[in-house]
């Protein structure tokens, strides 16, 4: 196997508009879901919000010139959807725009390639007092808003992305609460995905009537490596529940234009699922130009003592799915699969350490969409990094992490993926959601209170593999 990388690939970082922007409440912009969750009092860790995060608004001429020191050729960044459209509805307004076209612009003069997503979670609160993602109507909202960013910025931005992790903004933030809106009801959920892998569909309609020739259309799911604690058949059928409802309730329609059978019926005591209108999941299906993956840790499951051959038991299980500590699950119809803590070595999000499930994921999505180029979109890991007494910030352990799943992607293209690009999760420390500002996923180190930036010694590292194309070996010490 090489240990060099195909030339064009893309060596990028990646941001969140809510996670880094701040300025909340500049040039016109409204509350969105996490603007309000934040604010309200217990649903993030020190009652932290985003109204400054890291200042990246003001700050953007700096940032960008400290991602071309680096020497990443891409960039994915989200746009805040009520920095654009206010109300969720009618025209942008400019000044919003403007400040995406300066960045956009900042990063094309410095030879970095802007990778814009239109959803990372920052949903307008006007669509959510409206109902929010369980409402179909927030879809063809979603499908406008496409159409006015590609509008603004198609001309210059080629690469284009309708959502990031629909799982998250549909089961973690309609179903087991911990993310917003913090809604707690399991058919909300269902409703929600539905309506997401819609205003997918919809969204890159309208991508695709709007932008110029070249224009590329993606989406980044967060699917999970599934696997089983034993191979006897209740852990077999835990395992096939969890990856109906990780994986393929989106892959379903987005890359075969139906929902599993098997999904459809492990939810029916829930919903007949009667908001899926017929033409739906072929409108969700539409082409793309490569898949986004999102890997942090695989997930082991169980089936729960107890549970019924329909899975019931509404006994709350200690889930470890790594997403949070609620009452409500964010898996209806699989609320009593049991998840297990994976032995071995643990990221400070409690998450464990393994790239042989980003391997399985990349072989997994090259056998079941063949031809469709891959990314992987968000991939790091949070440590406690502090700054020794010279102001220098050491974090060997994210070095190892990202030697051991940047081989595992080379190994993948070694054993036929297509992997087109690896983007950092993240470009520097900031607003980790319900964390607040505990936990540090940056190769940037930031001092939240001087906003100061400092590049970690795995930003470094991560500059020789992007300069070069060959993964560098790990320091020794």
């Amino acid at each position: 196997m090489s240990d060099t990388f195909p030339p064009g690939f893309l060596w990028g970082t990646a941001t969140a508009a809510y996670q880094i922007e701040g300025a909340a409440r500049e040039n016109g912009r409204t509350p969105s879901i996490w603007d309000t969750f934040s604010h309200t009092p217990g649903k993030v860790e020190k009652g932290d919000t985003g109204d400054i995060a890291v200042d990246h608004f003001h700050r953007r001429a700096e940032d960008v010139r400290m991602m071309a020191d680096l020497g990443v050729n891409a960039y994915r960044f989200s746009v805040s959807w009520p920095r654009v459209q206010p109300t969720g509805r009618g025209p942008a307004i400019q000044r919003g725009l403007d400040f995406y076209r300066g960045l956009v612009d900042d990063l094309l003069a410095h030879g970095i390639e802007p990778v814009l997503t239109l959803y990372h979670w920052d949903l307008p609160q006007e669509l959510e007092a409206a109902g929010g993602w369980p409402e179909r109507e927030t879809a063809y909202r979603f499908a406008e808003y496409a159409r006015a960013v590609a509008e603004a910025l198609g001309d210059r931005v080629t690469r284009w992305t309708t959502l990031n992790e629909p799982w998250c903004s549909a089961f973690l933030g309609y179903g087991s609460g911990v993310h917003a809106p913090g809604r707690t009801d399991p058919v909300a959920a269902l409703r929600a995905a539905h309506h997401l892998n819609l205003g997918h569909g919809l969204a890159a309609q309208a991508l695709r009537s709007v932008l110029p020739a070249g224009g590329q259309v993606s989406v980044s799911l967060n699917p999970a490596a599934v696997r089983a604690r034993t191979q006897s058949p209740g852990d077999l059928d835990a395992r096939r529940r969890i990856d109906a409802l990780a994986n393929r309730v989106f892959t379903g329609p987005m890359l075969t234009g139906a929902y599993p059978e098997d999904l459809l019926a492990d939810t029916a005591r829930l919903t007949d699922w009667a908001f899926v209108r017929a033409g739906d999941a072929a409108v969700s299906r539409q082409p793309l130009d490569s898949l986004g993956i999102n890997y942090y840790q695989p997930a082991v499951v169980s089936a729960a003592p107890g549970q019924d051959a329909a899975g019931r038991d509404p006994g709350r299980q200690d889930r470890q799915d790594g997403h949070g500590a609620s009452e409500h699950s964010p898996w209806p119809g699989a609320e009593s699969v049991a998840f297990h803590q994976p032995p071995g070595e643990l990221t400070e999000m409690g998450w464990s350490v393994d790239p042989s499930g980003l391997y399985d994921l990349l072989l997994r999505y090259t056998r079941e969409a063949p031809g469709l180029p891959l990314m992987v979109t968000e991939n790091g890991a949070a440590y406690p990094d502090k700054p020794d007494a010279d102001g220098a910030v050491h974090d060997p352990d994210r070095i190892r992490y990202l030697h051991g799943h940047l081989s595992a992607v080379q190994r993948a293209i070694a054993d036929g993926a297509d992997v087109r690009g690896y983007f950092l999760w993240s470009l520097m420390d900031n607003f980790e959601w319900a964390y607040g500002y505990g936990k540090r996923f940056g190769a940037v180190h930031v001092d939240y209170e001087t906003q100061r930036r400092t590049p970690k010694s795995s930003a470094r590292w991560y500059a020789r593999l992007a300069g070069t194309g060959v993964l560098p070996e790990v320091p020794i010490g």
